[in-house]
């Protein structure tokens, strides 16, 4: 048979497996009408769908067809183990002649009766996204023409459940950080709030996140927060840590040995990730704020009728990349009548080209003492403006009310 030939076949074969799309269908309903109609078309008894799950580096069975107890009983395979785990360690079609428990790693397989199988990776930009594999109950010799169309058939696949998996983890995100940034800003006798969140055009939702929260003896606890990376994997974190520090701030008044707290939580609960973190306390008095900042841009502060300038306070490292346990510091920030602080996260100052300490700068000049929705419409005016921003950004601006008079 020519080549030319062959290829037509196959993608006649393909078409065969892959029908009409039916846009009712969720991807695992369309993923297991696909593996029936692979089994007709190739003449075997099986066909399964292993999702590649990076954080475990293990397989999930996700959609099966003449086997569907593999995704009923949650099958796992581990990569570089067995039959599966073997296809997506190598990235390369794997055919077996014989199946038992020296070389496949689910007993469902070879109780299923099966004698032959092929598997092929299933891969979308080079990632991999899973293993498709078929399986015969019947000594079954595929050859090259099968391996071929599995391969087309698994990179097709793989499309689909990348754009899925994206979506559904932007879903995740969206809806977890929801959950985490304050829906509203609390009232606070003797303080008014404004604040700002907007995903990043480029890297969409990720761990940029702001707390505000009410501590024993009238204090207030505030928070500027930044996990490295973005995705569902960053704001996870990002809840965690978030959790984590309400959590310490209610066993420590001082927002040094909070964040020291945090960083050796991280250092030994999560491996890999780092962060940034502003961390103060406002007084009863509404007079001071005692702040920290663990490797976090210092927030600006603005008095009536003064320019604006950035919070002298050192940076100390960020949460979890330190060793050991280095001294954390603090700074006393006094707050005069209708005084402003603004925090934000780097989103808002970082650009390719300008460096932060202009993106800083251009901030400190921007911030006038004012309303602080007002001050944050103005900053995002200035530092945004009709351009989408690269980074996630987050601003919160806080004012100390004047007391009236009399008062």
């Amino acid at each position: 048979m020519s080549r030319s030939l062959d290829a037509h076949n196959r993608l006649q074969q393909l078409e065969a497996i892959l029908g009409a799309p039916a846009a009712h269908l969720g991807l695992s309903e369309m993923l297991t009408e696909t593996l029936n109609r692979l089994r007709e078309v190739m003449a075997v008894e099986t066909a399964t769908v292993l999702r590649y799950q990076p954080s475990g580096r293990q397989l999930v069975a996700f959609a099966a067809a003449g086997i569907e107890e593999e995704v009923h009983q949650g099958v796992r395979v581990p990569v570089g183990s067995g039959f599966a785990g073997r296809v997506a360690l190598e990235r390369a079609p794997v055919l077996l002649d014989h199946v038992d428990e020296t070389n496949v790693v689910n007993s469902l397989l070879w109780e299923r009766g099966l004698r032959s199988m092929l598997g092929v990776p299933m891969l979308a930009g080079g990632e991999l996204v899973g293993v498709l594999h078929v399986g015969s109950v019947v000594p079954r010799e595929f050859d090259e023409s099968d391996v071929a169309t599995m391969q087309l058939l698994a990179d097709r696949l793989a499309m689909a459940v990348q754009v899925e998996a994206l979506e559904e983890n932007r879903t995740a995100t969206m809806a977890l950080q929801r959950s985490l940034l304050p829906s509203s800003l609390p009232d606070v006798p003797g303080l008014d709030f404004g604040a700002r969140y907007v995903p990043g055009a480029e890297t969409g939702l990720g761990g940029d996140w702001y707390d505000l929260f009410s501590l024993p003896g009238d204090r207030l606890g505030v928070v500027m927060g930044d996990v490295s990376g973005h995705g569902l994997d960053a704001a996870v974190i990002m809840g965690r840590l978030r959790s984590a520090l309400r959590a310490y701030a209610l066993d420590s008044e001082s927002p040094a040995e909070v964040l020291a707290k945090l960083d050796r939580k991280a250092n030994h609960f999560e491996h890999g990730a780092m962060a940034t973190v502003a961390y103060g306390i406002i007084g009863p008095d509404r007079e001071s704020l005692t702040l920290s900042l663990a490797g976090h841009l210092p927030p600006v502060f603005a008095r009536p009728g003064a320019p604006a300038r950035l919070v002298d306070s050192p940076p100390d490292p960020p949460i979890g990349l330190t060793v050991g346990e280095p001294e954390r510091r603090t700074t006393v920030v006094e707050l005069s009548p209708e005084s402003v602080l603004v925090f934000y996260t780097d989103g808002l100052v970082e650009r390719r080209d300008r460096p932060v300490d202009t993106g800083m700068r251009q901030l400190a000049q921007t911030v006038r003492a004012g309303e602080p929705e007002r001050i944050c419409a103005q900053v995002m005016a200035a530092m945004i403006g009709n351009r989408a921003a690269q980074d996630d950004v987050a601003v919160l601006a806080i004012r100390r009310r004047a007391v009236p008079a009399g008062g």
